[in-house]
């Protein structure tokens, strides 16, 4: 089966049961700083689990663009990627655990054909008041699966949320595919981390609500939130053995081969499983429709990364010139009539990779350099020292595969050791920021941060009024402290500039005007003067929120219900985000 059959089989699989056919959003998550990509197809589904009404109902179903930067380093095995496709229904309200299991099951049983002596589970095993899961646990049981093909798991394996320290949350259960290899000893189960059993669903429940002091309430309304990667049950369907077997990579791993001239060997494979998997994100997020170009802080530095990574592997097979933007245009054939914004934002991709590659090759040559130096004082028989191997790896993107292979022509040796301590503590460093950011990413949702969210759409209308109409919102970031805004403009703006934007806010903050919203289609929104990122997909009917005379936008939520709850406006700070970009740091007191 073809990847297009499948997005197919599963949106029609569940749009006869009711559900609505919703569009990917974009990478780049609105006003959530607790991620930096979309990291889950709930993501964009926030205030509507939080209670809000959704345009389409209370069954939605879609294939959603998602991104994580935890698996970068587990890419080149079978089945990690950072970019990826969830497939996922949600129940807002509706249905619970029985309807969920049994259209998960009969979806991978009945239209997909695996049997079911192929399947195991995983339910919530219980944790302090919070009982097991004998709900799901004998939903599984009544579909067909026995005692064998049901594990119990913990808080870290079958628990969601909440969100920070307080929040909707729930227990989950996961469905894995047995592949079939050898049982890793007695015991051996999804549990376990041997590679048999591949994770190709997961099912959560949102049924308790976490309060300040720790306790957990049963939520008078109970969501579901599901989520299956289409690279893995793609995969799995197909009875390959890797996700890189499927339409979505063979094109270009072929490609690769013809471009080097290198065939793939089981040495060399996981280099080849990298440089597809690490291009394929990077020229999605340069493609989204917010545009991210690749730089030394937040999502473009993992685009920076991403593609830097490529090219050293790209070198390790022994190329000297610039293949990458063939290999983008191969990822982009495979996926633009899915995902339109690839072709939109085709000639920006390839500019912007052109110069990453530009300016590695001359960071790289200048790693060699300062790599020499740091050899020339080191005798033979000694060791560059862990923390210098390091410095190489982090500040010149040095690997450490070549830092060895220069002490060895040099005759001497590297603290392999000391450089893994500092590679795990920089990795540690670099996750501590994921520390009580949850599964999915929810929000902070106060009022506070509210009021702020608020603020950004008459942030934005005054921009506009003041810079003009080609003025647009590239992004935004919000915490409970403060706003941040990412806007198209070319240069820095004037105090002038900056005090007429502060004017316009504070202006429509002590009108006291009440913050509306109406349900309409897109066509109705863009008629009516309404902003919106038009060129990416939208749902049948949006949300539109209008401030009278001053701002009128598409948006998800939340909202203040009136101006005059937002408080006194100030920008803190105008800068510059990345080539074209300005940013705007504002509180509101």
């Amino acid at each position: 089966m073809k990847a297009h059959e499948m997005r197919e089989i599963f949106i029609n699989y569940f749009s006869e049961r009711g559900h609505k056919e919703i569009p990917s959003a974009s990478l780049l998550p609105d006003n959530d700083p607790s991620v930096l990509f979309t990291t889950a197809g709930m993501h964009p589904l926030v205030p509507y689990l939080l209670g809000e009404r959704h345009p389409q109902g209370k069954r939605l179903v879609n294939i959603q663009k998602c991104l994580r930067t935890d698996d970068i380093d587990e890419v080149g095995d079978e089945f990690h990627h950072t970019f990826f496709e969830m497939l996922g229904n949600w129940s807002l309200g509706d249905y619970f655990k029985k309807e969920s299991i049994m259209m998960s099951y009969e979806f991978l049983t009945s239209v997909l054909g695996i049997h079911s002596n192929k399947l195991t589970v995983t339910v919530f095993g219980g944790y302090k008041e919070i009982p097991k899961d004998n709900e799901a646990y004998e939903y599984w049981k009544n579909v067909g699966l026995n005692d064998s093909q049901i594990f119990f798991g913990g808080m870290k394996e079958n628990w969601w949320g909440p969100a920070g320290k307080t929040g909707p949350c729930g227990p989950d259960t996961e469905i894995f595919y047995d592949t079939g290899k050898e049982p890793c000893g007695l015991g051996c189960g999804p549990l376990c981390d041997c590679g048999r059993f591949v994770e190709i669903w997961n099912n959560v429940f949102m049924q308790y609500n976490k309060d300040n002091e720790g306790s957990f309430t049963i939520l008078s309304r109970k969501n579901v939130d599901t989520g299956m990667s289409l690279e893995r049950i793609l995969a799995v369907y197909n009875h390959f053995s890797s996700n890189y077997e499927t339409d979505l990579f063979e094109p270009i791993l072929k490609r690769i081969e013809e471009l080097t001239g290198v065939l793939r060997s089981e040495a060399n494979i996981r280099g080849f499983r990298i440089i597809v998997d690490h291009m394929r994100a990077a020229a999605f997020v340069i493609g989204d429709p917010k545009k991210v170009a690749p730089s030394n802080t937040e999502q473009g530095y993992i685009v920076r990364r991403l593609i830097r990574r490529s090219i050293r592997y790209i070198k390790k097979m022994g190329m000297t010139n610039n293949i990458l933007h063939e290999i983008v245009e191969s990822i982009i054939s495979i996926y633009s009539s899915v995902y339109p914004e690839l072709i939109t934002n085709k000639e920006y991709i390839l500019e912007q990779i052109e110069k990453e590659y530009s300016m590695f090759i001359n960071t790289l040559d200048r790693g060699i350099k300062k790599a020499e130096m740091f050899f020339n004082d080191i005798s033979k028989g000694e060791s560059l020292s862990g923390e210098l191997a390091f410095k190489l790896y982090d500040t010149f993107g040095f690997p450490i595969e070549l830092t060895e292979e220069l002490a060895k022509e040099k005759g001497v040796k590297v603290d392999i050791e000391g450089f893994n301590i500092k590679y795990i503590q920089h990795q540690e460093k670099s996750r501590s920021g994921s520390d009580g950011k949850f599964k999915g990413g929810l929000a902070d949702h106060s009022s506070r941060t509210t009021r702020l969210h608020t603020a950004t759409h008459l942030l934005n209308a005054a921009l506009r009024q003041v810079l003009g109409n080609d003025v647009y919102q590239r992004g935004s970031n919000i915490t409970s402290e403060r706003l941040r805004f990412d806007f198209s403009f070319e240069r820095k703006l004037t105090d002038d500039e900056l005090n007429k934007v502060s004017q316009i806010v504070n202006e429509a903050i002590s009108k006291s005007i009440p913050v509306e919203c109406q349900e309409m289609t897109v066509d109705e929104a863009r008629l009516s003067g309404a902003i919106g990122i038009f060129d990416r997909k939208y749902e049948e009917t949006v949300k539109v929120y209008s401030v009278e005379g001053y701002s009128k936008e598409i948006c998800g939520g939340p909202h203040a219900s009136n101006t005059n709850e937002l408080g006194a406006f100030k920008i803190l700070k105008e800068e510059s985000s990345s080539a074209g970009v300005r940013r705007i740091k504002a509180v509101i007191d």
